[in-house]
């Protein structure tokens, strides 16, 4: 069952469920694939399910962590090679990429958890933003990156949907 945000919660309760919500989507979207085919790119662009797990783990450390200087594991971000932090290497296994991502995610947990949604960081680009901020738009990038993921699935074996409805 897909968890949903809740119709009357505060406002930092369906923040942190719609995130959630998509967070839930991607690893669903995960499950079942072998190695080989969490490697393998099915689009033009050569984006690979576990690559985008890498830099959905890079994003949320970065928004989360990076923005409000707190503790953080390296990102991956190359500023001469903008897409870095989407390739596993060969010596990366799959089991190090999820678990790089479940960091990430208990980070940005303790992070929210912590930080009131009005208080400010400072952007990779300079700009100060609010928690607030960081929140909607980590909502906005979970869910492009679930209708990614949903894409490359439905390539892969034709499953399609947002979540198991078993």
């Amino acid at each position: 069952m897909a968890r949903i945000v809740p119709l009357l919660g505060d406002e930092q309760e369906s923040l942190l469920a719609a995130l959630e919500r998509h967070r839930d989507a991607i690893l669903w979207k995960l499950d079942g694939l072998t190695d080989e085919q969490l490697r393998t790119s099915t689009l033009p662009s050569g984006m690979t399910p576990i690559g985008l797990v890498k830099h959905l783990a890079s994003v949320e450390y970065g928004w989360f962590c990076a923005t409000f200087d707190r503790p953080h594991e390296p990102l991956g971000f190359d500023l001469d090679d903008e897409n870095a932090d989407f390739r596993v290497a060969p010596d990366e296994s799959t089991d190090d990429v999820l678990a790089f991502w479940a960091r990430a995610r208990d980070a940005a947990g303790d992070a929210v958890a912590e930080i009131d949604l009005d208080t400010t960081g400072t952007a990779w680009f300079g700009e100060p933003v609010s928690m607030r901020w960081v929140m909607i738009h980590m909502v906005e990038e979970l869910a492009r990156h679930a209708g990614h993921m949903d894409i490359m699935r439905e390539l892969v074996d034709g499953t399609t949907g947002d979540h198991d409805r078993s």
